[in-house]
């Protein structure tokens, strides 16, 4: 069933990098776009280091630049492209139908919550580190050193 809904006709993603249109463009639009901009940001900021890269070593400033424009601009098409590829998109489309599912929790619960949380994780380092202090003193009790 996953397969019939993932879509095992669609083209490879190859063949989809060449084509401009925009796949199914009103089912999933908050999860794809935000997906896109994830990709986006983590090729601008990997085409910013390979920038800072080249340019503090032997390649010039304008190389450096042209290379690392080149690679964002491909990048940024490729990012485009995978999220308007039939297969991803339509996985992309049923996680937004999913979250749309969830029942969120209101202001008071969410508080209440955090409160449990915070007081387990705060009760939990603490059990903790008497524990640690309870070994440490078992073990040079008994001569071992750490």
């Amino acid at each position: 069933m996953s397969r019939d809904i993932a879509g095992t006709n669609s083209p490879p993603l190859m063949r989809e990098l060449f084509h401009a249109g925009v796949y199914k463009p009103n089912q999933g639009r908050i999860v794809r776009q935000l997906t896109c901009l994830v990709i986006w940001v983590i090729v601008a900021l990997a085409c910013w280091a390979l920038f800072s890269s080249l340019r503090g070593g032997s390649s010039s400033g304008p190389t450096a630049a042209l290379i690392s424009a080149a690679l964002a601009s491909t990048g940024l098409w490729i990012g485009f492209r995978l999220v308007n590829w039939p297969r991803f998109a339509d996985f992309l489309i049923a996680v937004e139908a999913e979250m749309n599912k969830v029942t969120w929790p209101g202001k008071d619960e969410l508080v209440r919550a955090a409160f449990v949380v915070i007081f387990t994780i705060f009760f939990l380092a603490v059990s903790l580190f008497l524990f640690d202090i309870i070994w440490q003193q078992v073990f040079s009790t008994l001569g071992v050193t750490m």
